[in-house]
């Protein structure tokens, strides 16, 4: 396995990390300890997590995929073993907190719970889920200014709050998730000119189904060493084929959850087809070529994989050891220049 430095920090990565979205909903609590075995036993010393998790996120379920963790920690004692993600939810999870935000007070509950639940005295990177202000996230291009700019939630005081967590040894690094270049720009810029925390990471989409991170964040996290953790790298699934020619397999994420409907187009359905076309031409595992191209781009630090069984998690931890050729490089780039980014 690969290990990669994690932004300017002294900790390194392993290329591949095991998310943890499905556990407490389509995953038991001992499927997701048989998963964390299985990873740690195959050189992945990277989990991340969210306080909001399981994914899709319900107010009966909250938190369950963080206390599954911390009682595989309890059990198993291999804390030290590991660096462990989470994340704090903001806007519109206000049955998690009310009137959720990334205000300081806000963070700092967040990140008590998180340790109470993980079983752990500190956190190794803790990331603002999404931002606060009105922008591009979660599937959305078209930028619209909001008239609501004055209840924006201070760059500064988040940081500042963040800082002082680092300070009390409750977490050791800050990233960022669903960000835009404006706002990567902007901690960079606060955190320099207040001589606050300094984020190491940003945690966004990318697969061959959407490389709009290329666009603006790349050069981010080639220059200023933030680097990418990339999470939907199967684009929820699309590209390990096995929704192809309208395939449906019971307990599968498309089939049992509406929220992901920008996976469910027809040009997204074709434009797959391409890809796993290419796959079957170069007798490629559909899954680990996918994974393979995510983890080869030089601004990615770690891949973030998941699994809903064994049999999955295994085939995706092993794409860490595919090298893609020239050949099937071109091929892909190919696809993403006649049709780019199907699936924002």
């Amino acid at each position: 396995m690969e290990y990669r430095q994690l932004g300017r920090t002294d900790l390194k990565v392993s290329k591949i990390c095991l998310g943890t979205m499905t556990w407490g909903e389509q995953n038991t609590e001992a499927e997701a300890h048989a998963q964390m075995d299985y990873a740690l036993a195959h050189d992945i010393n990277f989990f991340d997590a969210a306080e909001m998790y399981p994914v899709p996120p319900r107010p009966e379920t909250q938190g369950r995929t963080e206390s599954y963790i911390g009682t595989w920690l309890a059990k198993t004692g291999h804390r030290q073993r590991l660096i462990l993600a989470s994340k704090v939810a903001s806007t519109g999870m206000d049955y998690i907190r009310p009137d959720a935000n990334l205000r300081a007070e806000q963070i700092v509950a967040a990140v008590e719970s998180s340790l109470e639940r993980l079983r752990t005295d500190y956190i190794d990177l803790y990331q603002l889920h999404w931002p606060s202000r009105s922008t591009n996230f979660f599937g959305k291009l078209g930028y619209s200014a909001s008239d609501n700019a004055d209840q924006d939630v201070a760059i500064e005081e988040t940081l500042i709050a963040c800082d002082r967590l680092i300070q009390a040894g409750k977490i050791r690094h800050l990233g960022l998730s669903n960000e835009t270049p404006w706002g990567v720009a902007e901690f960079l810029r606060v955190s320099r000119a207040a001589g606050l925390a300094r984020v190491v990471s940003i945690q966004n989409p990318y697969s061959l189904l959407n490389r709009t991170f290329e666009v603006g964040l790349a050069e981010f996290a080639h220059r200023e060493q933030v680097g990418l953790l990339a999470y939907s790298p199967l684009a929820m699934g699309l590209l390990s084929g096995k929704y192809r020619h309208g395939a449906k397999p019971e307990g599968s994420r498309l089939s049992l959850f509406t929220r992901f409907q920008r996976y469910n187009s027809t040009l997204a359905e074709n434009t797959t087809e391409q890809y796993l076309t290419i796959a079957d031409q170069f007798g490629l595992d559909p899954s680990q070529m996918a994974l393979a191209y995510v983890s080869s781009r030089s601004f990615v630090t770690s891949n973030i994989i998941g699994a809903t069984n064994l049999v999955q998690l295994a085939s995706n931890i092993a794409s860490a050891e595919l090298s893609l050729s020239d050949e099937v490089l071109s091929a892909l780039e190919a696809v993403h220049a006649s049709q780019p980014n199907p699936c924002p």
